[in-house]
């Protein structure tokens, strides 16, 4: 049994398909920026970015590049795709969940997306090391 769930978790289909479930989030959030833009510009504007459409049109980028390399691991870039994503992930912690500024119920809501937003780097982390050796 354990041969054969090595075989399927190491085929190249079974890590492409993960890396794509692990990427979900990024790659379905910047589809949705394409097609909702101003939402994504008022995120910015409500996160008090300076330009925020330009900082909207570098998350689109950012979520679907970043994405997309991990999933391919297009000329090996798996590495930059994922530490992209990683950046971004860990910069939204301060910028818009900094649960330190809050009290109570929606401290606590805050504090909760960083750890899940700290839990995406480490499995960011993960499909690097997995790309590195398959």
């Amino acid at each position: 049994m354990e041969q054969l769930l090595h075989l399927i978790l190491t085929h190249p289909h079974s890590i492409m398909f993960m890396k794509v479930v692990l990427t979900s989030f990024f790659w379905i959030a910047g589809v949705f920026g394409i097609f909702n833009f101003k939402t994504i510009v008022q995120e910015m504007i409500d996160a008090k970015l300076p330009r925020p459409a330009m900082f909207a049109v570098a998350t689109i980028q950012c979520q679907l590049v970043g994405s997309a390399l991990l999933i391919t691991d297009l000329w090996d870039m798996a590495w930059l795709g994922a530490g992209a994503l990683g950046v971004f992930t860990v910069l939204c912690i301060p910028i818009a969940h900094p649960f330190w500024k809050f009290e109570g119920e929606k401290g606590m809501y805050e504090f909760q997306i960083a750890l899940e937003h700290i839990t995406v780097v480490g499995g960011l982390m993960i499909a690097v090391a997995i790309s590195l050796i398959y």
